[in-house]
């Protein structure tokens, strides 16, 4: 008799681990093993305004770093843009993706149209290489990523049909209609918009050596430069490319590699590039540093003023500071469009009666 009960325990176990594993291929992406679990957004239609798209040039282009590390960022950040916008069916996501990531593209493609299924999207496999020697020590090791230099490579990567592109940070949501941020005019034959801050001390985003040498320090002679982030731009390919503005932002970064003249990682080669000829954009489309500053990454609050695009730039992300007990106020705003369902198999636990039985450590189930 213990015989046969053993036995049938035993076929149930294999039962219940076999439906167990079958759920876990189902639920997670191809059973990629990555532990992430992002259940099915919502089908955002166009509206009956909208317009039909005939190609490239009808569409809100998009561009944005697809990796493991802010993967739930990405996937929150594309959630709120096609949630607010009037025509979702008419935006195209150029997702970057690194050559190395524990993610590889395959996967990453598989999970994002899980989550999107009629989301427009490519993915574009970013070659490290292109610029790993190029990078020189930040005061924050995460600002050395070379995947944060991919938005100098957009106009390469790219086709040439997309002529236009919005680039957007992974740690950030809209609150609005992207469709209103694309309808920027670049003028004067300006290569990017973003929202400036003129009242920033312009000064302490380079190395007391840059302001000291007469000739590199020239480079601002003839502008009035104002700090721009660069998690948010409207960008101009054509111009891009035709101006070589890679080059121009790499010519930097090695002079970087042989004095040191910043500090902050990939943004200081645009402020010495593109500051003072920036198309200044409403500063409602990038409320930065909700991630606090470098080092201690602590609350902060929105500036004053109506808000489109909420950004936590900085050390703090939302998704840590929630998942770690201690979230800030606005990280509940990010909160609602976090798609992220946790681990599979941590809340598939099997049930500790079965491991009792078998005076099996229950961890092992």
């Amino acid at each position: 008799m213990r015989f046969i009960l053993y036995a049938a325990a035993l076929l149930l176990l294999h039962f219940l681990l076999t439906v167990s594993f079958c759920l876990a291929i189902r639920t997670t992406v191809g059973g990629d093993g990555l532990g992430f679990r992002f259940p099915e957004a919502p089908y955002y239609r166009n509206g009956v305004e909208c317009p039909v798209s005939s190609g490239d040039r009808d569409l809100v282009q998009v561009a944005m770093t697809l990796d493991f590390e802010y993967l739930r960022g990405s996937i929150a950040a594309v959630h709120s843009v096609v949630r607010h916008a009037s025509c979702p069916e008419n935006i195209f996501f150029h997702f970057i993706a690194a050559e190395f990531d524990p993610a590889s593209p395959r996967v990453l493609s598989k999970l994002v149209r899980s989550t999107f299924p009629s989301l427009n999207f490519r993915i574009y496999i970013f070659r490290e290489d292109t610029v790993i020697n190029l990078i020189s020590s930040s005061i924050r090791q995460a600002l050395e990523n070379p995947l944060n230099y991919a938005r100098n490579y957009l106009g390469d990567m790219l086709d040439l049909q997309v002529d236009r592109v919005i680039y957007l940070d992974s740690d950030l949501v809209l609150v609005d209609d992207i469709l209103k941020l694309w309808n920027t005019t670049l003028t004067n034959s300006r290569v990017i918009g973003a929202p400036e801050y003129c009242h920033a001390n312009f000064t302490k985003y380079f190395t007391a050596g840059f302001w000291s040498d007469p000739v590199i320090s020239r480079v601002f002679r003839s502008r009035k430069p104002c700090y721009f982030n660069t998690g948010v731009m409207v960008m101009d390919l054509v111009r891009w490319r035709e101006g070589n503005y890679r080059k121009r932002i790499e010519n930097w970064m090695e002079i970087q590699r042989k004095k040191k003249i910043y500090e902050l990682g990939s943004l200081p080669p645009y402020l010495l590039v593109f500051a003072g000829n920036v198309e200044s954009i409403d500063h409602r489309w990038n409320q930065h540093g909700l991630g606090g500053d470098n080092i201690r990454g602590s609350c902060r609050s929105l500036h004053p003023g109506p808000v489109s695009l909420l950004h936590w730039s900085g050390k703090g992300k939302p998704w840590v500071r929630l998942d770690g007990g201690n979230p800030c106020p606005l990280d509940h705003i990010w909160e609602s469009y976090d798609l992220y369902k946790g681990n599979l198999i941590k809340h598939q636990s099997f049930p500790s009666a079965f491991a009792n039985f078998f005076e099996y450590p229950s961890y092992l189930f």
